[in-house]
């Protein structure tokens, strides 16, 4: 099962403290992945919400054709 996107983000923001100590003098292109990181993880959020909109749809559009 996939995790949960507060997990994925949690872990996330331990490895960032982690590369951050041990990496200092990458901080910046480090803190640019992340950036991107958490920009696709909105996006996985939002395409989600749209395919639980979508889902809602097609069952009513269901119960109003065969129930």
């Amino acid at each position: 099962a996939a995790a949960p996107l507060g997990q994925v983000s949690e872990l996330a923001e331990q490895l960032e403290e982690r590369l951050f100590h041990r990496y200092g003098f990458h901080n910046g292109l480090i803190q640019e992945r992340l950036q991107a990181l958490s920009e696709v993880l909105e996006r996985v959020e939002e395409a989600q919400a749209e395919l639980r909109r979508i889902c809602s749809t097609v069952e009513a559009a269901y119960q109003d054709l065969c129930l």
